[in-house]
Protein backbone atom coordinates (compact mmCIF):
# COMPACT_ATOMS: atom_id res chain seq x y z
CA UNK A 1 0.00 0.00 0.00
CA UNK A 2 1.19 3.15 -1.07
CA UNK A 3 1.94 5.81 2.01
CA UNK A 4 0.12 9.20 1.35
CA UNK A 5 2.46 12.32 0.85
CA UNK A 6 3.35 14.25 3.51
CA UNK A 7 0.75 17.87 4.11
CA UNK A 8 2.59 20.86 3.48
CA UNK A 9 2.74 23.58 6.56
CA UNK A 10 0.31 25.52 4.45
CA UNK A 11 -1.65 22.56 3.88
CA UNK A 12 -1.66 21.05 7.69
CA UNK A 13 -3.00 24.77 8.99
CA UNK A 14 -5.78 24.95 6.35
CA UNK A 15 -6.78 21.82 8.26
CA UNK A 16 -6.47 22.58 10.99
CA UNK A 17 -7.75 25.99 10.89
CA UNK A 18 -11.25 25.98 8.95
CA UNK A 19 -11.63 29.47 6.99
CA UNK A 20 -14.25 31.84 8.62
CA UNK A 21 -16.84 33.49 6.57
CA UNK A 22 -16.57 37.44 6.13
CA UNK A 23 -18.45 39.34 9.05
CA UNK A 24 -21.53 41.71 8.00
CA UNK A 25 -21.83 44.71 9.28
CA UNK A 26 -24.67 45.40 7.63
CA UNK A 27 -26.89 47.08 10.96
CA UNK A 28 -24.23 48.55 12.58
CA UNK A 29 -24.24 51.84 13.49
CA UNK A 30 -21.55 54.66 13.89
CA UNK A 31 -21.22 57.95 14.99
CA UNK A 32 -19.18 59.62 12.59
CA UNK A 33 -18.21 63.13 11.13
CA UNK A 34 -18.69 63.51 7.63
CA UNK A 35 -16.20 64.54 5.87
CA UNK A 36 -16.19 65.66 1.49
CA UNK A 37 -18.41 64.60 -1.15
CA UNK A 38 -17.66 61.82 -3.55
CA UNK A 39 -18.54 60.98 -6.68
CA UNK A 40 -21.75 58.47 -6.75
CA UNK A 41 -24.03 60.74 -4.19
CA UNK A 42 -22.49 60.04 -0.85
CA UNK A 43 -19.97 61.59 1.68
CA UNK A 44 -16.87 60.11 3.58
CA UNK A 45 -16.33 59.56 7.31
CA UNK A 46 -14.67 57.29 8.95
CA UNK A 47 -15.41 55.13 11.67
CA UNK A 48 -13.28 55.26 15.03
CA UNK A 49 -11.70 52.43 14.03
CA UNK A 50 -10.56 54.29 10.56
CA UNK A 51 -12.37 51.93 7.94
CA UNK A 52 -14.39 54.16 5.21
CA UNK A 53 -17.79 55.29 5.07
CA UNK A 54 -19.45 55.63 1.71
CA UNK A 55 -22.85 57.67 3.51
CA UNK A 56 -25.89 58.89 1.86
CA UNK A 57 -28.71 61.15 2.90
CA UNK A 58 -25.72 63.57 4.76
CA UNK A 59 -23.73 66.82 3.54
CA UNK A 60 -20.27 67.81 4.22
CA UNK A 61 -19.09 68.76 7.99
CA UNK A 62 -22.31 66.54 9.41
CA UNK A 63 -22.45 64.86 12.28
CA UNK A 64 -24.36 62.01 12.27
CA UNK A 65 -25.87 58.27 13.50
CA UNK A 66 -24.37 56.62 10.04
CA UNK A 67 -25.85 52.85 9.73
CA UNK A 68 -24.10 49.97 7.53
CA UNK A 69 -25.88 49.13 4.19
CA UNK A 70 -23.34 47.00 3.12
CA UNK A 71 -19.90 46.14 3.88
CA UNK A 72 -18.15 43.14 5.76
CA UNK A 73 -15.14 43.42 8.67
CA UNK A 74 -11.83 44.41 6.56
CA UNK A 75 -13.67 45.54 3.37
CA UNK A 76 -11.99 48.58 1.84
CA UNK A 77 -15.43 50.52 2.29
CA UNK A 78 -18.61 50.22 3.89
CA UNK A 79 -21.80 51.69 2.62
CA UNK A 80 -24.45 53.57 5.05
CA UNK A 81 -26.90 55.81 5.14
CA UNK A 82 -27.44 58.86 8.10
CA UNK A 83 -30.37 57.59 10.03
CA UNK A 84 -30.03 60.30 12.67
CA UNK A 85 -28.54 64.01 12.13
CA UNK A 86 -27.33 65.22 15.77
CA UNK A 87 -25.48 68.03 14.00
CA UNK A 88 -27.35 69.62 10.75
CA UNK A 89 -25.56 71.71 7.58
CA UNK A 90 -26.51 74.79 7.29
CA UNK A 91 -27.13 73.59 3.58
CA UNK A 92 -29.85 71.08 5.00
CA UNK A 93 -33.61 70.90 4.56
CA UNK A 94 -35.95 68.96 4.91
CA UNK A 95 -36.63 66.81 2.01
CA UNK A 96 -39.71 68.06 -0.19
CA UNK A 97 -40.13 63.99 -1.69
CA UNK A 98 -42.25 62.01 0.88
CA UNK A 99 -40.42 58.92 -0.68
CA UNK A 100 -36.66 59.91 0.02
CA UNK A 101 -34.72 58.86 2.87
CA UNK A 102 -32.37 56.09 4.16
CA UNK A 103 -33.99 52.59 2.83
CA UNK A 104 -36.56 54.43 0.69
CA UNK A 105 -36.68 55.64 -3.03
CA UNK A 106 -33.01 55.77 -4.35
CA UNK A 107 -34.47 58.09 -7.90
CA UNK A 108 -32.89 60.82 -5.76
CA UNK A 109 -29.66 61.86 -3.99
CA UNK A 110 -29.59 65.36 -2.56
CA UNK A 111 -33.70 65.94 -1.66
CA UNK A 112 -31.94 66.88 1.77
CA UNK A 113 -29.93 69.82 0.18
CA UNK A 114 -30.43 73.31 -0.77
CA UNK A 115 -30.57 73.58 -4.34
CA UNK A 116 -27.19 75.80 -4.52
CA UNK A 117 -25.38 73.45 -2.36
CA UNK A 118 -26.03 70.50 -4.76
CA UNK A 119 -24.97 72.33 -7.56
CA UNK A 120 -21.63 73.16 -5.02
CA UNK A 121 -21.25 69.32 -3.99
CA UNK A 122 -20.94 68.50 -7.85
CA UNK A 123 -19.19 71.12 -8.78
CA UNK A 124 -16.62 69.87 -6.00
CA UNK A 125 -17.09 66.24 -7.76
CA UNK A 126 -15.55 66.94 -10.95
CA UNK A 127 -12.96 69.32 -9.78
CA UNK A 128 -11.84 66.33 -7.81
CA UNK A 129 -11.85 63.50 -10.82
CA UNK A 130 -10.59 66.48 -13.01
CA UNK A 131 -7.50 66.63 -10.50
CA UNK A 132 -7.37 63.06 -9.43
CA UNK A 133 -7.61 61.39 -13.23
CA UNK A 134 -6.04 64.02 -15.41
CA UNK A 135 -4.01 65.82 -13.30
CA UNK A 136 -6.08 69.50 -14.18
CA UNK A 137 -7.15 72.23 -11.95
CA UNK A 138 -10.53 74.04 -12.52
CA UNK A 139 -8.30 76.66 -13.89
CA UNK A 140 -5.82 75.08 -16.07
CA UNK A 141 -9.63 72.81 -17.38
CA UNK A 142 -10.63 76.54 -18.52
CA UNK A 143 -13.59 76.14 -15.98
CA UNK A 144 -14.51 78.87 -13.23
CA UNK A 145 -16.15 76.00 -11.01
CA UNK A 146 -19.89 76.75 -12.00
CA UNK A 147 -22.25 74.15 -12.09
CA UNK A 148 -25.26 76.17 -14.26
CA UNK A 149 -28.99 75.73 -13.70
CA UNK A 150 -31.00 74.65 -16.51
CA UNK A 151 -33.21 77.45 -18.11
CA UNK A 152 -36.34 77.42 -15.28
CA UNK A 153 -34.58 75.10 -13.01
CA UNK A 154 -32.80 78.21 -10.27
CA UNK A 155 -35.86 77.06 -7.64
CA UNK A 156 -35.89 78.31 -3.66
CA UNK A 157 -35.26 75.88 -1.33
CA UNK A 158 -37.93 73.15 -0.81
CA UNK A 159 -39.21 73.76 -4.84
CA UNK A 160 -38.41 70.75 -6.70
CA UNK A 161 -38.05 71.66 -10.66
CA UNK A 162 -40.40 68.52 -12.38
CA UNK A 163 -38.09 67.74 -15.03
CA UNK A 164 -37.44 64.42 -15.88
CA UNK A 165 -39.27 63.13 -19.12
CA UNK A 166 -38.61 59.83 -18.86
CA UNK A 167 -39.14 57.63 -15.99
CA UNK A 168 -39.22 53.83 -15.85
CA UNK A 169 -41.67 52.75 -13.25
CA UNK A 170 -40.93 49.30 -11.84
CA UNK A 171 -43.95 47.19 -10.58
CA UNK A 172 -44.43 45.42 -7.58
CA UNK A 173 -45.54 41.76 -7.70
CA UNK A 174 -49.05 43.38 -6.32
CA UNK A 175 -49.17 45.11 -9.48
CA UNK A 176 -48.40 48.67 -7.75
CA UNK A 177 -45.64 50.86 -9.37
CA UNK A 178 -43.38 52.62 -7.69
CA UNK A 179 -39.62 53.43 -8.00
CA UNK A 180 -36.28 50.96 -7.15
CA UNK A 181 -34.70 51.63 -3.66
CA UNK A 182 -31.05 52.55 -3.68
CA UNK A 183 -28.90 49.52 -5.17
CA UNK A 184 -31.89 47.03 -4.59
CA UNK A 185 -34.38 45.59 -6.72
CA UNK A 186 -37.08 46.43 -3.79
CA UNK A 187 -39.62 48.60 -5.08
CA UNK A 188 -40.72 51.74 -3.33
CA UNK A 189 -44.76 52.28 -4.05
CA UNK A 190 -45.02 55.95 -5.14
CA UNK A 191 -47.99 58.20 -5.81
CA UNK A 192 -45.83 60.49 -7.43
CA UNK A 193 -42.42 61.30 -8.80
CA UNK A 194 -41.77 65.23 -7.39
CA UNK A 195 -39.02 65.26 -10.49
CA UNK A 196 -41.28 63.92 -13.44
CA UNK A 197 -41.99 66.11 -16.13
CA UNK A 198 -45.48 67.04 -16.36
CA UNK A 199 -46.13 65.31 -19.09
CA UNK A 200 -45.30 61.69 -17.39
CA UNK A 201 -47.34 62.76 -14.09
CA UNK A 202 -50.45 63.67 -16.51
CA UNK A 203 -50.32 60.14 -17.81
CA UNK A 204 -51.28 58.73 -14.26
CA UNK A 205 -48.87 55.52 -14.32
CA UNK A 206 -48.88 55.83 -10.45
CA UNK A 207 -52.17 55.71 -10.17
CA UNK A 208 -53.28 52.64 -11.90
CA UNK A 209 -52.20 48.77 -11.21
CA UNK A 210 -50.26 47.30 -13.70
CA UNK A 211 -50.77 43.57 -13.41
CA UNK A 212 -48.06 40.84 -14.51
CA UNK A 213 -45.91 43.87 -15.71
CA UNK A 214 -41.97 44.34 -14.55
CA UNK A 215 -42.10 47.35 -15.56
CA UNK A 216 -43.90 50.64 -17.09
CA UNK A 217 -41.34 53.28 -18.20
CA UNK A 218 -42.89 56.66 -19.59
CA UNK A 219 -41.77 58.99 -21.76
CA UNK A 220 -43.13 62.71 -22.69
CA UNK A 221 -41.61 64.42 -25.55
CA UNK A 222 -39.98 67.70 -25.19
CA UNK A 223 -41.64 70.45 -28.13
CA UNK A 224 -44.70 67.71 -29.12
CA UNK A 225 -47.96 66.33 -27.37
CA UNK A 226 -46.27 62.77 -28.08
CA UNK A 227 -46.58 60.34 -25.44
CA UNK A 228 -45.16 56.76 -25.05
CA UNK A 229 -45.23 54.02 -22.41
CA UNK A 230 -43.48 51.20 -22.81
CA UNK A 231 -44.22 47.79 -20.94
CA UNK A 232 -42.10 44.66 -20.04
CA UNK A 233 -44.04 41.83 -18.80
CA UNK A 234 -42.93 39.33 -16.52
CA UNK A 235 -42.63 35.86 -17.96
CA UNK A 236 -45.75 34.29 -19.57
CA UNK A 237 -47.78 37.45 -18.69
CA UNK A 238 -50.29 38.91 -21.07
CA UNK A 239 -50.33 42.55 -21.95
CA UNK A 240 -52.75 44.65 -20.05
CA UNK A 241 -55.19 46.98 -21.73
CA UNK A 242 -53.90 50.27 -21.12
CA UNK A 243 -56.26 53.20 -20.30
CA UNK A 244 -54.42 56.33 -18.83
CA UNK A 245 -55.49 60.09 -18.54
CA UNK A 246 -53.85 61.08 -22.17
CA UNK A 247 -53.76 59.60 -25.19
CA UNK A 248 -50.75 57.62 -25.74
CA UNK A 249 -49.22 55.00 -27.85
CA UNK A 250 -47.90 51.93 -26.09
CA UNK A 251 -44.76 49.47 -26.90
CA UNK A 252 -43.38 46.24 -25.25
CA UNK A 253 -40.29 44.55 -24.82
CA UNK A 254 -40.25 41.74 -26.25
CA UNK A 255 -39.51 38.67 -24.17
CA UNK A 256 -37.44 36.52 -25.95
CA UNK A 257 -35.51 39.19 -28.03
CA UNK A 258 -35.64 42.08 -25.62
CA UNK A 259 -36.55 44.72 -28.58
CA UNK A 260 -39.25 46.95 -27.87
CA UNK A 261 -42.41 46.16 -30.44
CA UNK A 262 -45.54 48.40 -31.49
CA UNK A 263 -48.89 47.34 -30.07
CA UNK A 264 -50.61 50.56 -30.73
CA UNK A 265 -49.83 53.86 -31.75
CA UNK A 266 -46.98 55.44 -33.48
CA UNK A 267 -43.82 53.37 -32.78
CA UNK A 268 -41.58 56.66 -32.10
CA UNK A 269 -42.35 60.38 -30.71
CA UNK A 270 -41.00 63.76 -31.92
CA UNK A 271 -38.56 65.68 -30.17
CA UNK A 272 -37.52 68.91 -30.68
CA UNK A 273 -33.88 70.67 -30.77
CA UNK A 274 -32.15 73.41 -32.67
CA UNK A 275 -35.21 74.27 -34.46
CA UNK A 276 -35.72 70.77 -35.87
CA UNK A 277 -37.67 67.75 -35.33
CA UNK A 278 -35.77 64.21 -34.28
CA UNK A 279 -37.57 61.21 -34.09
CA UNK A 280 -36.65 59.06 -31.43
CA UNK A 281 -38.18 55.42 -31.68
CA UNK A 282 -38.47 52.56 -29.55
CA UNK A 283 -37.05 54.38 -26.51
CA UNK A 284 -34.06 55.26 -28.02
CA UNK A 285 -31.89 57.62 -26.23
CA UNK A 286 -33.22 61.58 -25.70
CA UNK A 287 -31.33 63.77 -22.96
CA UNK A 288 -34.44 63.34 -20.29
CA UNK A 289 -34.18 67.14 -19.31
CA UNK A 290 -36.59 69.12 -21.38
CA UNK A 291 -34.13 72.13 -21.98
CA UNK A 292 -31.01 69.90 -22.30
CA UNK A 293 -30.73 69.16 -25.79
CA UNK A 294 -30.39 72.88 -26.65
CA UNK A 295 -28.65 73.56 -23.54
CA UNK A 296 -26.06 70.94 -24.81
CA UNK A 297 -26.45 71.90 -28.88
CA UNK A 298 -25.76 75.62 -27.89
CA UNK A 299 -22.66 74.93 -25.61
CA UNK A 300 -20.70 72.49 -28.13
CA UNK A 301 -21.45 74.84 -31.00
CA UNK A 302 -19.95 78.15 -29.25
CA UNK A 303 -17.16 75.79 -28.29
CA UNK A 304 -16.83 74.53 -32.14
CA UNK A 305 -17.42 77.09 -33.64
CA UNK A 306 -18.13 75.47 -37.13
CA UNK A 307 -17.06 77.29 -40.25
CA UNK A 308 -18.66 76.70 -43.82
CA UNK A 309 -16.83 74.07 -45.72
CA UNK A 310 -15.86 72.37 -42.55
CA UNK A 311 -15.42 68.37 -42.53
CA UNK A 312 -16.69 67.09 -38.87
CA UNK A 313 -17.08 63.68 -36.71
CA UNK A 314 -20.45 63.31 -34.65
CA UNK A 315 -19.54 60.12 -32.67
CA UNK A 316 -21.85 57.96 -30.53
CA UNK A 317 -24.48 60.27 -32.58
CA UNK A 318 -27.81 58.53 -31.49
CA UNK A 319 -30.21 59.98 -33.63
CA UNK A 320 -28.21 62.57 -34.89
CA UNK A 321 -28.69 65.58 -32.54
CA UNK A 322 -25.21 67.16 -32.91
CA UNK A 323 -24.75 65.82 -36.23
CA UNK A 324 -28.06 68.18 -37.20
CA UNK A 325 -26.68 71.18 -35.94
CA UNK A 326 -23.04 70.24 -37.59
CA UNK A 327 -24.95 70.04 -41.00
CA UNK A 328 -26.94 73.38 -40.45
CA UNK A 329 -23.33 75.15 -40.11
CA UNK A 330 -21.33 73.61 -42.04
CA UNK A 331 -23.48 74.45 -45.26
CA UNK A 332 -23.39 72.54 -48.84
CA UNK A 333 -19.55 72.49 -49.33
CA UNK A 334 -19.26 70.81 -45.37
CA UNK A 335 -19.79 67.29 -44.65
CA UNK A 336 -20.80 65.17 -41.03
CA UNK A 337 -20.09 61.61 -40.73
CA UNK A 338 -21.82 60.31 -37.82
CA UNK A 339 -21.05 56.79 -36.37
CA UNK A 340 -23.47 55.25 -33.93
CA UNK A 341 -23.87 51.25 -32.70
CA UNK A 342 -27.72 50.99 -32.25
CA UNK A 343 -29.57 50.14 -35.06
CA UNK A 344 -32.59 51.89 -34.79
CA UNK A 345 -30.45 55.15 -33.58
CA UNK A 346 -29.19 54.73 -36.75
CA UNK A 347 -32.62 54.11 -38.74
CA UNK A 348 -34.41 57.11 -37.13
CA UNK A 349 -30.85 59.56 -37.43
CA UNK A 350 -30.76 59.25 -41.48
CA UNK A 351 -34.52 59.80 -41.00
CA UNK A 352 -33.94 63.03 -39.06
CA UNK A 353 -31.35 64.03 -41.27
CA UNK A 354 -32.73 62.86 -44.82
CA UNK A 355 -32.03 66.77 -46.43
CA UNK A 356 -28.64 66.56 -45.90
CA UNK A 357 -27.11 65.57 -49.08
CA UNK A 358 -23.55 65.52 -47.44
CA UNK A 359 -24.39 63.67 -43.90
CA UNK A 360 -23.70 60.28 -44.07
CA UNK A 361 -24.54 57.55 -41.17
CA UNK A 362 -22.73 54.63 -40.15
CA UNK A 363 -23.79 51.72 -37.79
CA UNK A 364 -21.53 50.37 -35.26
CA UNK A 365 -19.09 50.56 -32.87
CA UNK A 366 -16.64 53.93 -33.03
CA UNK A 367 -13.89 52.08 -32.29
CA UNK A 368 -14.09 49.30 -35.29
CA UNK A 369 -16.21 51.59 -38.17
CA UNK A 370 -14.01 55.08 -37.86
CA UNK A 371 -10.88 53.27 -38.55
CA UNK A 372 -12.58 51.61 -41.62
CA UNK A 373 -13.88 54.64 -42.87
CA UNK A 374 -9.96 55.37 -43.97
CA UNK A 375 -10.56 59.04 -42.63
CA UNK A 376 -7.21 60.87 -41.61
CA UNK A 377 -7.91 64.42 -41.28
CA UNK A 378 -11.01 66.52 -40.03
CA UNK A 379 -11.82 69.81 -39.01
CA UNK A 380 -14.36 69.18 -36.02
CA UNK A 381 -15.15 66.53 -33.77
CA UNK A 382 -18.35 65.78 -31.00
CA UNK A 383 -18.00 62.42 -28.89
CA UNK A 384 -21.37 61.99 -26.46
CA UNK A 385 -20.11 58.13 -25.52
CA UNK A 386 -21.97 56.08 -22.65
CA UNK A 387 -21.06 56.83 -19.46
CA UNK A 388 -17.97 54.60 -19.82
CA UNK A 389 -16.52 56.96 -21.71
CA UNK A 390 -14.34 56.76 -24.95
CA UNK A 391 -11.28 54.78 -23.83
CA UNK A 392 -7.79 55.37 -24.74
CA UNK A 393 -7.79 53.25 -27.95
CA UNK A 394 -10.42 55.55 -29.44
CA UNK A 395 -9.15 58.84 -28.08
CA UNK A 396 -5.31 58.04 -29.25
CA UNK A 397 -6.80 57.59 -33.10
CA UNK A 398 -8.96 60.98 -32.94
CA UNK A 399 -6.02 62.12 -31.42
CA UNK A 400 -4.29 61.49 -35.03
CA UNK A 401 -6.90 63.58 -36.79
CA UNK A 402 -5.60 66.94 -36.60
CA UNK A 403 -8.94 68.32 -35.34
CA UNK A 404 -8.95 71.89 -35.01
CA UNK A 405 -11.39 71.58 -32.03
CA UNK A 406 -13.05 68.50 -30.19
CA UNK A 407 -16.62 68.50 -27.85
CA UNK A 408 -16.40 66.46 -25.18
CA UNK A 409 -20.15 65.54 -24.03
CA UNK A 410 -20.11 63.65 -20.94
CA UNK A 411 -22.89 63.16 -18.14
CA UNK A 412 -19.68 61.28 -15.88
CA UNK A 413 -16.91 63.26 -14.80
CA UNK A 414 -14.97 60.33 -14.02
CA UNK A 415 -15.09 58.88 -17.52
CA UNK A 416 -14.29 62.55 -18.93
CA UNK A 417 -11.66 62.88 -16.70
CA UNK A 418 -9.82 59.76 -17.96
CA UNK A 419 -10.27 60.58 -21.53
CA UNK A 420 -9.12 63.82 -21.05
CA UNK A 421 -6.12 62.22 -19.78
CA UNK A 422 -5.80 60.64 -22.82
CA UNK A 423 -6.37 63.18 -24.81
CA UNK A 424 -3.49 65.39 -23.31
CA UNK A 425 -1.08 62.37 -24.03
CA UNK A 426 -2.03 62.82 -27.63
CA UNK A 427 -1.32 66.58 -27.28
CA UNK A 428 -4.38 68.25 -26.80
CA UNK A 429 -5.56 70.24 -23.69
CA UNK A 430 -8.63 71.65 -22.83
CA UNK A 431 -9.78 74.98 -24.05
CA UNK A 432 -12.38 75.37 -22.33
CA UNK A 433 -14.97 73.13 -19.59
CA UNK A 434 -18.97 73.97 -18.64
CA UNK A 435 -20.41 71.60 -16.21
CA UNK A 436 -24.83 72.14 -16.59
CA UNK A 437 -26.80 70.52 -13.85
CA UNK A 438 -29.28 68.96 -15.94
CA UNK A 439 -30.28 66.09 -13.26
CA UNK A 440 -31.80 68.09 -10.24
CA UNK A 441 -31.85 66.35 -6.80
CA UNK A 442 -29.24 63.48 -8.14
CA UNK A 443 -25.41 63.77 -8.19
CA UNK A 444 -25.46 63.69 -11.43
CA UNK A 445 -23.99 66.69 -14.06
CA UNK A 446 -23.21 66.89 -17.96
CA UNK A 447 -20.13 68.25 -19.05
CA UNK A 448 -18.89 70.10 -22.45
CA UNK A 449 -15.57 70.38 -22.63
CA UNK A 450 -13.49 71.95 -25.57
CA UNK A 451 -10.17 70.71 -26.48
CA UNK A 452 -7.76 71.58 -29.08
CA UNK A 453 -3.98 70.86 -29.98
CA UNK A 454 -1.56 72.02 -27.24
CA UNK A 455 0.64 73.49 -29.59
CA UNK A 456 -2.20 76.31 -30.31
CA UNK A 457 -2.14 77.39 -26.51
CA UNK A 458 1.25 78.07 -26.20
Amino acid sequence: MQAEPKKSQAEQRAVAEPVSEPVSLVGEEYEVEVGPVAHGGHCIARTSEGQVLFVRHTLPGERVVARVTEGEEGARFLRADAVEILDPSKDRIEAPCPFAGPGRCGGCDWQHAKPGAQRRLKGEVVAEQLQRLAGLTPEEAGWDGTVMPAEGDKLPAGQVPSWRTRVQFAVDADGRAGLRRHRSHEIEPIDHCMIAAEGVSELGIERRDWPGMATAEAIAATGSQDRQVILTPRPGARLPIVELDRPVSVMRVGEKDGGVHRVHGRPFVRERADDRTYRVGSGGFWQVHPKAADTLVTAVMQGLLPRKGDMALDLYCGVGLFAGALADRVGDQGAVLGIESGKRAVEDARHNLAAFDRVRIEQGKVESVLPRTGIDEVDLIVLDPPRAGAGRKTVQHLSTLGARRIAYVACDPAALARDLGYFQDGGYRVRTLRVFDLFPMTAHVECVAILEPAAKGL
